[in-house]
């Protein structure tokens, strides 16, 4: 199911994700301030960084290329459901989200680090 938002329904938090309730956790009535996916990639990306705070990790090729794979599901959920091939649901947008997060997460690193050297 492929949802339009009207420039009526359209606001900046949008950009940032599209909060369509069927798509975001409730808890007691109240919906999470962004979609399952979303919680999924800021909780991965945040523990990653908070993980490399703590404990040293080597960038190399070989990680960021992981990290690239990583990312790989949540673009193969989310493009096959944009196009109306399959139907996501909550659970599985979260978990690939929250490994696209860590490979995210990793991959930031991994410039931060090139960057600084």
């Amino acid at each position: 199911m492929k949802h339009d938002l009207s420039t009526e329904e359209f606001k900046f938090s949008n950009l940032i994700c599209h909060r369509i309730p069927e798509r975001t956790f409730k808890i007691r009535g109240h919906y999470f301030p962004v979609c399952s996916r979303c919680t999924g990639l800021y909780i991965g990306s945040f523990s990653y960084f908070i993980y490399v705070y703590f404990y040293y990790v080597n960038h190399d090729f070989i990680l960021v290329l992981i990290a690239t794979f990583m990312m790989i599901p949540t673009f193969l959920d989310g493009i096959t459901q944009y196009l109306g091939l399959r139907e996501s649901w909550n659970f599985l947008r979260f978990s690939t989200g929250l490994i696209a997060g860590i490979g995210f997460g990793i991959a930031v690193k991994a410039m931060k680090t090139v960057i600084i050297n």
